[in-house]
């Protein structure tokens, strides 16, 4: 399993025009083979901060993931919305378990 968590950061002003681009991805990452968890995240005391969390069955899954269109959607929206500072880091992990 890979779990990707990480952080990406916009100007809270293009919040409002990025939360249906934002649906998109997240609806149709969800809806992937192999993705088991997709989600972002509004930080309640930093606005424009976007909290990002993923896990994916494996690397072939990622890599579907990563050539879709879905995501390629979303990047080329990322100059409009002005984002900038993202910080995304993938983690090799067993299967998860509650605590």
């Amino acid at each position: 399993m890979l779990l990707i968590v990480g952080t990406l950061r916009l100007p809270p002003h293009k919040m409002d025009a990025a939360r249906p681009i934002m649906q998109r991805m997240v609806s149709a990452s969800r809806s992937e083979d192999g993705c088991v968890e997709y989600g972002y995240a509004q930080d309640v005391f930093d606005p424009g901060l976007i909290h990002v969390k993923e896990l994916w069955t494996d690397q072939v899954a990622l890599d579907r993931h990563f050539a879709s269109a879905h995501i390629a959607e979303w990047r080329a929206a990322w100059p409009d919305l002005g984002i900038g500072d993202r910080d995304l880091r993938v983690y090799d992990v067993t299967e998860p378990r509650r605590t």
